[in-house]
């Protein structure tokens, strides 16, 4: 099976999954792979926000509903909750925006958004904002990359050239993602 044919099969769902499960990259990979004409644009932006979007009302619900459970005690008992909590008590309509942009903070966030006095509805307006944002962004950044890498290197059209392209472009997201975890953890350690 060609990637043409699996991009065809499974593309935007691909794209809604990746984006539930792992984030930026396959969000960034699929804006590469509508530079190349294999997905639209607006689908992989649209895929990308609603599975973040429905990730994040999933934890958040399960926050809500099980606050008192063991294992929620547990996942409460971790440092990222920890801050998670600390951000979203000082600044709750700030941190239910941003908190996706966070690194380190993004699973255990709608968590201990659950956890909190937040109502549903403003969490779920809030959330789903800050999801297509974010959907948009990430994925113009993976749009705005392959058009780079093209006129690089020419059209990517065979296998070779488009999976150099993933391997540089999840290159490029995990060396912004170890800054982004410098930083973060430089300024909690200020005093």
């Amino acid at each position: 099976m060609t990637l043409e044919t699996i991009v065809a099969r499974y593309g935007l769902f691909a794209i809604f999954a990746g984006a539930a499960i792992e984030g930026e990259t396959a969000v960034a990979a699929g804006g590469l792979l509508a530079n190349q004409g294999l997905l639209p644009l607006a689908g992989v932006m649209a895929a990308a926000a609603a599975g973040s979007a429905m990730t994040d009302w999933l934890f958040f619900a399960l926050g809500r509903r099980f606050r008192d459970h063991p294992r929620v005690d547990r996942i409460r008992r971790r440092p990222a909750f920890a801050r998670a909590l600390a951000l979203l008590e000082r600044h709750p309509t700030k941190f239910v925006f941003a908190f996706r942009f966070l690194y380190g903070l993004r699973t255990v966030s709608p968590i201990a958004i659950g956890t909190s006095q937040i109502p549903a509805r403003r969490f779920v307006l809030l959330n789903a904002a800050a999801a297509i944002l974010w959907a948009v962004l990430v994925s113009s950044f993976g749009y705005l990359f392959g058009r780079g890498l093209t006129a690089a290197i020419g059209r990517l059209r065979s296998f070779e050239h488009l999976a150099l392209a993933v391997v540089l472009l999840a290159l490029i997201a995990a060396l912004i993602a170890w800054i982004v975890r410098r930083r973060v953890r430089a300024k909690s350690r200020l005093p």
